[in-house]
């Protein structure tokens, strides 16, 4: 039976509320009630268009233990299916790696196009019958999950019952609407991973706010400084943070990359670091771009896949590869900071006297909006 926390206090204004209780950071009955509630019926990043750049590509995914395969069809577009065979539940394919033809069951052969269409079923009605009169192709593709691509990074709607990507995130959309230019990832060191031990939400929480920057990053605050941040808050959708003093990484001989196409004044030094809720961190500036997808391995372990992204000449020029490859180094720093005190605050969770803490009204809001937008989730499945 599921704990039945009361998150009353949770969904009331920030002066006065209440943080989630512990029983959504050390209880396995909770973890599974938030993975439906709020991974599952929320849209949910699970990769990178990266991963599957040609046509034919084919990387399986397991979410939660929900097995996914995300695949490149032949019109280049991006779909996402159960990685499970219509007819006996086989797993279809157990590694990434190209399909040449179709997406063929190990098990009895059974094919699927890369759209998933059932495409043959051999032997289906005897040795040598390859149809059967019960056997009606057009009913028994692949299970697609709704799907959808925003700056590289793949959202799924599990359980297939939340509104429009586009709508759900229109305001996002619409504030990072000067930045349609394409975002080109910068190569193998670029892309990275950081296993931490603590509860996914503590990595949203911690990312949306600036208040912890003059003591866990001391080298970015001593440019990029506390009251130099600013507070990014809309209810029921996203949250983060904003810098007014971006600078701009140069090379010794004064080399930048390439901006992002044109753009207004306020990205000339501005950046923002965004959590697009439940699960995917995203940081936007002027030259580059960084997406981390937190991968909720189980209650207390959480894989952050991290990558970076750069205009397309920023991504190509050789000649950028070692402030690229600096750029990488620089930013791994930063969240390799953050570690000690997520899996810090997980442990603290443990304390059984510790009622959700105190949240200040002026520096913690979006970390508040994300504990409201995950308490009102998990309360509205409850009913």
């Amino acid at each position: 039976m599921t704990i039945q926390t009361d998150l009353g206090a949770v969904m009331t204004s920030v002066a006065q509320a209440k943080g989630l209780p512990n029983a959504h950071y050390v209880s396995q009955d909770v973890f599974e009630e938030e993975k439906q509630a709020v991974l599952f019926d929320q849209w949910s990043g699970v990769g990178f268009g990266k991963d599957v750049p040609e046509i034919g590509d084919a990387m399986p995914v397991d979410f939660l233990g929900m097995p996914l395969l995300i695949v490149r069809d032949r019109d280049g577009e991006v779909g996402v299916f159960q990685n499970t065979c219509r007819h006996r539940g086989m797993t279809l394919v157990e590694e990434p790696r190209k399909i040449e033809g179709a997406i063929r069951c190990p098990y009895h052969s059974w094919c699927y196009s890369l759209k998933g269409e059932l495409k043959s079923t051999p032997h289906v009605g005897g040795p040598g019958r390859n149809t059967h009169k019960d056997i009606k192709r057009d009913e028994l593709g692949l299970i697609e999950v709704p799907s959808y691509i925003w700056h590289d990074v793949i959202y799924v709607n599990v359980n297939g019952n939340a509104a429009p990507f586009e709508e759900v995130n229109a305001d996002l959309m619409a504030r990072w609407g000067e930045f349609s230019a394409p975002m080109v990832h910068g190569g193998t060191a670029s892309s990275f991973k950081l296993e931490v031990a603590t509860n996914w939400k503590l990595a949203v929480e911690n990312y949306c706010e600036s208040y912890h920057l003059p003591w866990v990053h001391p080298g970015l605050n001593s440019y990029s400084r506390l009251e130099d941040h600013y507070d990014i808050e809309v209810p029921g959708a996203y949250s983060g943070q904003g810098t007014l003093v971006y600078r701009q990484m140069t090379g010794e001989d004064g080399t930048v990359f390439p901006d992002f196409g044109k753009h207004s004044e306020h990205w000339e030094e501005g950046a923002e670091y965004v959590a697009v809720y439940p699960n995917v961190l995203l940081g936007i500036h002027r030259d580059h771009y960084f997406a981390i997808v937190l991968e909720p391995k189980a209650l207390d372990q959480t894989l952050e896949h991290v990558e970076i992204y750069y205009s397309e000449q920023g991504a190509a020029d050789p000649t950028l590869a070692a402030m690229r490859d600096a750029n990488a180094m620089l930013w791994k720093g930063v969240f390799e900071e953050d570690v000690f005190v997520v899996e810090g605050m997980q442990k603290g969770r443990k304390g059984v006297l510790f009622d959700g803490g105190k949240f200040s009204p002026e520096m913690d809001g979006p970390t508040h909006n994300f504990h409201h937008w995950v308490a009102s989730h998990v309360d509205a499945a409850r009913r």
